[in-house]
């Protein structure tokens, strides 16, 4: 097979392959400062783990997408000062030394997502479901007490 150099880096592409050229990552080999941006093993996972929060009227949902992990490989936490936690860790797949692997984009480590939670938030009725790849966990929400509205006569 001819295999062609790239100009941009080492990576090399296969003519045949037409997936085989990633998309080029110009900040690839920058170093940067920020956790959050620099892509390492340890915080690939972190920075993937993409969650969706909504309110209704009556709570705080938050969706998490998390494929291929167990409810019992995600912690879902509370803390005193109203921060919500999620956690987990995706463990990476056992290599054997027979397999060729072609492309390994699948993210693996642990990931760790807080949330400060408002005010109007019941901490005491927060619950958890796990279905299909998704944690949703339901903050329920205070009730609102309406003001008493009395109604005053005018005289004259």
């Amino acid at each position: 097979m001819a295999m062609i150099p790239s100009f941009f880096g080492n990576r090399r592409s296969n003519v045949f392959d037409p997936f085989s050229l990633d998309v080029w990552d110009p900040f690839k080999d920058f170093p940067l400062s920020s956790s959050l941006t620099s892509q390492t093993p340890e915080t690939s996972a972190f920075v993937n783990t993409r969650i969706d929060w909504k309110e209704t009227p009556e709570a705080h949902v938050f969706k998490a997408d998390v494929p291929g992990l167990k409810k019992e490989e995600v912690k879902v936490e509370v803390e005193d000062d109203r921060v919500l936690q999620i956690s987990g860790e995706r463990n990476i797949e056992k290599e054997d030394k027979n397999d060729t692997w072609h492309r390994v984009e699948r993210s693996s480590g642990k990931f760790m997502r807080r949330f400060r939670l408002p005010e109007n938030a019941k901490m005491d009725q927060i619950k958890a479901s796990m279905e299909n790849g998704v944690l949703t966990v339901t903050v329920p929400k205070l009730e609102v007490k309406k003001p008493d509205v009395k109604a005053i006569d005018i005289s004259g």
